[in-house]
């Protein structure tokens, strides 16, 4: 199995394909403006001390002072806490105006409100989280087996040392993961603490000492340990941050990266857009002739998975379980590329024989061990359904680049006007590059143009002095959210 990493990097937005064996298999789209403070470490000031809320305002560099509550601030043992909660002018005792204080954002700005923080620096990684303040082990609530639960806490506290500091929480994704792994995580985040200490020995009053990596090196953090082949980059920028990242960090991949500077879009190089595009259907055709439903709902996920033109050659049964062993496959495709998660519940084609049950199923768990989120997959009952759970690690495909329809009460979903935007721009950068033109007219629906007008004019004003041709704009209003085209002139 070989695996290749494809970045595509734009001012606006970062896409990342994981391509295994010439085929997408998950794809991780970031978008600039949605991006969010959580997980970022600041060096803050106290500006204001507030005695009666038992909280402060901290000015971290940002346009509206961050909410510190005293029971956000790391001090003491758990005793003193609560005894200082209870005392009114805890908070006056903690804090004074004018201080630093290292603090981390755990929610978002909101409104009229900024940002929430807290004193109680945590760092993740796949496998672990680094509390830097802390000096105890623990094991996440979820990994129920004690002896699972033993064996990870030995493993962390070995690997630690006696003399480092700092505490770790294995995280659910460490069950039954290699000692290998889990001590390349936790000397990784070691690493990285080490370098957070060096910027906050340098770093001036509300500039920020640590920010959650960009999409491109969490994906290669996080899937490090697969057998990646290359990881083409097609951002020169992003290329040399990557490959600083690199030797620090993952010495062991630095000769696997590689800038494309091509004419061609990087992403067309395995059609990966096209199938972008196919993970955005409601069917996806099986090579046999037959097809799976994919319908997502709050509840859960449904899989149905139907024989199609699908005939077989020598009966009924074994045209059933072709098709079934084929749709294994593929389902598990799906559930990466859309980033399915919660419930899902496969309809297979109903089988007789139990050999044949066994294999399908046998099919599925073999599939699913390449994914890297959590999954539990149940026997196959009766009436041929599988019931299995996949974790949420982040929000799906679908929910990334579409909408709520207006036109049709939510029964489906339509790709936002701002996903529509980025294929228009990179459609241009397409056609600007093979044909020889004067300028180019776009024709959109109304919300589209209103917003490349709009909110998207200065990456329009970049991307017309980019290609040095004008670029102008045509409503037409019978054109839904979706449609556009670019006329060469």
């Amino acid at each position: 199995m070989t695996v290749e990493l494809l970045a595509n990097v734009t001012p606006q937005e970062t896409r990342v394909a994981v391509v295994e064996n010439g085929m997408l298999q998950e794809v991780f789209i970031e978008r600039a403006r949605r991006r969010g403070l959580v997980g970022n470490i600041y060096k803050g000031v106290v500006s204001r001390v507030l005695p009666g809320m038992q909280a402060a305002f901290i000015d971290i560099g940002l346009e509206k002072a961050a909410f510190l509550h005293a029971s956000d601030i790391a001090q003491g043992s758990d005793e003193e806490r609560v005894e200082q909660g209870a005392n009114g002018d805890s908070i006056s005792r903690l804090l004074q105006e004018g201080q630093e204080v290292l603090v981390q954002v755990i929610k978002d700005p909101l409104g009229t409100k900024g940002a929430r923080l807290t004193t109680h620096i945590t760092i993740p990684s796949r496998y672990l989280v680094f509390m830097p303040e802390a000096g105890n082990v623990g094991v996440s609530q979820r990994i129920e087996q004690e002896e699972e639960r033993q064996r990870l806490r030995e493993l962390v506290i070995n690997a630690r040392g006696k003399e480092a500091g700092g505490g770790f929480i294995l995280r659910t994704a460490a069950e039954n993961v290699s000692e290998e792994a889990i001590v390349y995580d936790l000397k990784f985040l070691q690493r990285l603490w080490s370098s957070v200490q060096e910027r906050i020995a340098t770093a001036g009053p509300g500039e920020v000492v640590h920010e959650d990596l960009p999409l491109v090196l969490r994906v290669l953090r996080d899937i490090s340990d697969t057998e990646v082949e290359k990881l083409r980059i097609d951002s020169r920028e992003t290329f040399q941050r990557t490959e600083k990242f690199v030797q620090q960090f993952t010495p062991e991949l630095a000769g696997k990266l590689e800038y494309y500077p091509g004419e061609r879009p990087i992403f067309d190089l395995y059609s990966i857009d096209d199938e972008i595009q196919k993970a955005l259907d409601r069917k996806v055709q099986l090579k046999s002739g037959g097809h799976l439903v994919l319908d997502q709902t709050e509840a859960m996920t449904t899989i149905d998975v139907n024989t199609g033109a699908y005939v077989g050659h020598r009966n009924l049964e074994e045209t059933i379980f072709k098709t079934n062993l084929e749709a294994a496959q593929a389902i598990v495709r799906q559930l990466r590329l859309r980033n399915l998660g919660g419930m899902i519940i496969i309809d297979f084609i109903d089988m007789q024989t139990e050999e044949h049950k066994r294999q399908v199923l046998r099919a599925l768990e073999k599939h699913i061990e390449r994914d890297h989120a959590n999954c539990h997959i149940s026997e196959i009952s009766n009436l041929g359904l599988v019931q299995m759970t996949r974790k949420r690690t982040r929000e799906s495909l679908e929910h990334i680049l579409c909408e709520t329809c207006p036109t049709c009460g939510g029964r489906a979903s339509i790709k936002t006007a701002e996903t529509v935007c980025y294929e228009i721009f990179r459609e241009i950068l397409r056609e600007s590059r093979q044909f020889d033109v004067q300028q180019l007219l776009v024709l959109a629906a109304q919300e589209v143009v209103d917003m490349l007008l709009d909110e998207e004019s200065t990456s329009l004003a970049e991307l017309e002095s980019f290609i040095g041709k004008p670029i102008k704009f045509q409503v037409e209003a019978l054109y839904n959210q979706e449609q556009f085209d670019v006329v060469l002139l």
